[in-house]
């Protein structure tokens, strides 16, 4: 039985593309596509990468950017991800390695039906009416933009209780994951991978608490008053308009994502950040 593989190269990196066809030649007991950008690259048929959440891999290409993208659009469907990046704590195969870990991992799954991968939280925000699309690294409350009198009142309440308000640029909320991402860039924690943990950190604030980490089961409820207009934002991506006062929950959402193949090192991917 072939196993149906999903191919994403990050969009105009031929670095990317060339190990994309490369991979289409190699793999046995595989039915591999690829995204319509690098189809049109390499001469193959492209499809949209929303539609490979129906295969049984999706393999990324590139850095943790172009992973981050594929989670979004295939949701559960277990990513293994190549790392063509500067440092990969999300993509832990190397390119020359590619190949062999990529049909590894084919083997695996059509002798057992499954992938063996570590599931990672991500993280769900909604407000009333609407909700974003889950975030892998981290949700984001803001004010009408970051600075001087761009700011906005941000209640913090974990689990119904007051941890923090006062008036900041934003409040963020990451997963482990997330970490090292923009939460890293506003001094907050830095969190091992696998561990059952939340962080919220707040950007800016004129009476800042310390960044806090919560358990991952925590309900997180960010409440923004004081300012004419304000945004929800899920991984730097997809956003949402606030009018103020308005209240966003965040909490763990239903649906991790699986990472395929072998771990990042996570020591020696922070020694790789400036």
């Amino acid at each position: 039985m072939d196993v149906a593989v999903g191919i994403v190269a990050q969009r105009d990196n031929e670095r990317a593309q060339a190990l994309a066809a490369t991979l289409i030649e190699a793999l046995e007991n595989a039915t591999a596509v690829v995204d319509e950008s690098t189809g049109a690259a390499i001469n193959e048929d492209g499809v949209p990468v929303a539609s490979m959440a129906s295969r049984e891999l999706v393999v990324s290409i590139g850095g943790d950017g172009t992973l981050l993208f594929v989670a979004r659009e295939v949701g559960g469907t277990p990513i293994l991800g190549v790392n063509l990046g500067e440092v990969g704590f999300l993509n832990a195969v190397d390119p020359g390695d590619a190949v062999a870990v990529v049909a590894d991992v084919v083997e695996s799954v059509r002798a057992d039906g499954a992938v063996d991968g570590r599931r990672l939280d991500r993280l769900r925000a909604e407000g009333e009416g609407w909700s974003l699309e889950p975030a892998l690294n981290e949700v984001v409350v803001h004010g009408p933009r970051r600075g001087h009198g761009g700011g906005a009142t941000i209640e913090i309440r974990v689990d119904g209780e007051r941890y923090a308000e006062g008036h900041a640029d934003g409040v963020l909320v990451a997963t482990p994951t997330g970490s090292t991402a923009y939460n890293l860039g506003e001094s907050g924690p830095l969190v091992r991978p696998g561990a059952d943990a939340l962080i919220v950190n707040q950007m800016a604030a004129t009476e800042a608490m310390p960044p806090l980490v919560v358990d991952r089961d925590a309900e997180i409820e960010l409440s923004v008053a004081d300012a004419e207009t304000a945004y929800a934002i899920s991984d730097g991506r997809n956003r949402r308009e606030l009018e103020p006062p308005a209240t966003v929950d965040v909490s763990v959402a239903d649906e991790p994502v699986t990472l395929a193949g072998p771990r990042a090192n996570f020591f020696e991917a922070l020694e790789k950040l400036e």
